[in-house]
C-alpha cells in the first residue's frame, strides 16, 4: 500500500514533500542532522534528542530492524524522524520487528524523502532550526498554516528540558562481579549504557533525578559523582548546577559526559553558547592534549563550553584546563581540574553502537576514585 503524503516545512520557509513513515499527524521541533551509518535505534532512544526532530544522512534507515536489547531509554524520544529510504524488510537475527511499525506504535511521525542530502546542506549552511513534519490529513492545510505553526514552537535556546526525561524515583545499577565503588549517578537524560559501563568495571550506580540535590547526592556517601548527558540549554539548567558546585566542595571524585560536561563548565564559572548545527554522529574526531591520542568518537550536542584552550586558567575550585579538543572545528571536548579529583568530555565513550575508542575514560574514572583516599 502507498503511504499518503507528507511534507517537511523548515522555520525559514523551504519545503520538502515526501511519504508518511511511522505514525501519521503532524510534529515540530528542532530539525538536526546525524551522520551515523549505524546505531539508529540507540539514536531513537537517546533522550538527548527531546524536542528534536531527527534527519539521517544515510540513505537507508531500518535494515536490521528493531530490538529489546538496544534501546537507551524506554521509549522513541525524538520528536519526529526524516529518512531517505525506509528498509523494506528488516533483515537480521536479532529483530523483534520493524522500524517503521516501532515509530508508528509509538506515535512518531516521520517523513521518507528523496532530498535528505539537500537538507543536511541547507541545515549545515543555515544552521539547526525549527521545523515540522505534516503527514496524511495533516499535510492537507495550506503551508502557509503548517509554516505557523512550526514557528510558534519553543526554540532550544532557553529550553531546561532535563528533568522532563529523567527518572522521577532513584534506582540502583547494581555492580556485575564484585562491587569495587559506589557511584552516584545524576540522571540529565542518561543512556542504558552508561551505568552499564561502570557497572563491568564493579560500580554499584545509584541513579538520581535530575531534582537531585548536593546533600541528596552526598547522603549516598559516594565514592564518586557522574553527571550524564542529556537535552536543552546548559544555561537555562539552575538547580543541577548548584548540586554539581556542592559536590566539587566536598572533593568527592566527578565525571561529566556530554550536557554533565556543560554543567561541569558552568559550575567551574564559564559560559555556553549554541552551536550553529552542532555535533550528532559517530565519527568525530577528538584529541587528548596531554596525550595526543586521537579518538574516534559518538556525539550528540548542539552547545559546546566557552573556555580558554592555550592555557590552564583560575577556577573557585582551583586550575583547570581544556583537556580534549575537536579536530573538525577546535571546538572544547573536555574540561579537567588540576588541584581535585574532577573532569568531564563533551562526546558519548558509552556509545552502544561504536566506536568505543574512548571506552577507556570510565576506567580513568576508577582510578580517580580509588586514589581519593575513601
Amino acid at each position: 500500500m502507498t503511504p499518503p503524503p507528507a511534507i517537511l516545512i523548515l522555520e525559514d520557509g523551504r519545503a520538502f514533500q515526501g511519504a508518511a513513515y511511522g505514525a501519521e499527524g503532524g510534529t515540530v521541533g528542532e530539525i538536526v542532522f546525524n551522520t551515523g551509518m549505524t546505531g539508529y535505534q540507540e539514536t531513537l532512544t537517546d533522550p538527548s534528542y527531546a524536542r528534536q526532530i531527527v534527519a539521517m544522512t544515510a540513505p537507508h534507515i531500518g535494515n536490521t530492524g528493531v530490538n529489546d536489547e538496544d534501546p537507551e531509554s524506554a521509549r522513541i524520544q525524538v520528536a519526529g524522524y526524516v529518512v531517505r529510504e525506509p528498509a523494506r524488510v528488516a533483515s537480521s537475527w536479532r529483530a523483534t520487528g520493524s522500524l517503521g511499525a516501532a515509530l508508528r506504535a509509538q506515535g512518531v511521525v516521520g517523513i521518507a524523502m528523496p532530498g535528505t542530502r539537500a537538507l543536511t546542506r541547507h541545515l549545515r549552511d543555515r544552521g539547526a532550526m525549527r521545523a515540522g513534519i505534516f503527514s496524511g490529513a495533516a499535510a492537507a492545510a495550506p503551508e502557509a498554516e503548517l509554516l505557523a505553526k512550526v514557528r510558534a514552537a519553543p526554540a532550544m535556546e532557553g529550553a531546561d528540558l532535563a528533568a522532563e526525561v529523567a527518572t522521577k524515583e532513584p534506582y540502583v545499577v547494581p555492580a556485575i562481579g564484585a562491587k569495587r565503588f559506589t557511584v552516584a549517578a545524576v540522571d540529565l537524560g542518561i543512556k542504558a549504557m552508561t551505568p552499564h559501563r561502570m557497572a563491568e568495571r564493579g560500580c554499584e550506580v545509584h541513579v538520581l533525578p535530575a531534582t537531585a540535590t548536593a546533600a541528596d547526592i552526598l547522603a549516598l556517601e559516594p565514592d564518586g559523582v557522574f553527571f550524564s548527558n542529556g537535552p536543552g540549554d546548559p544555561a537555562a539548567t539552575e538547580g543541577p548546577v548548584e548540586a554539581l558546585r556542592g559536590v566539587l566542595d566536598a572533593g568527592t571524585p566527578f565525571f561529566g559526559i556530554c550536557f554533565g560536561n556543560q554543567l561541569f563548565g558552568r559550575a567551574l564559572g564559564l559560559g555556553t553558547y549554541k552551536m550553529r548545527f552542532g555535533h550528532r554522529g559517530i565519527n568525530q574526531p577528538v584529541r587528548d592534549r596531554a596525550t595526543g591520542k586521537v579518538d574516534v568518537s559518538a556525539h550528540n550536542h548542539g552547545f559546546a563550553v566557552d573556555a580558554p584552550t592555550d592555557a590552564p586558567f583560575d577556577t573557585p575550585y582551583g586550575r583547570a584546563e581544556v583537556s580534549h579538543v575537536n579536530l573538525n572545528d577546535d571546538c572544547v571536548e573536555g574540561l579537567r581540574l588540576l588541584d581535585r579529583p574532577a573532569f568531564s568530555v563533551q562526546y558519548h565513550p558509552e556509545a552502544a553502537a561504536g566506536p568505543h575508542d574512548a571506552t577507556g575514560l570510565f576506567d580513568r574514572f576508577c582510578e580517580l576514585m580509588e586514589g581519593s583516599g575513601k
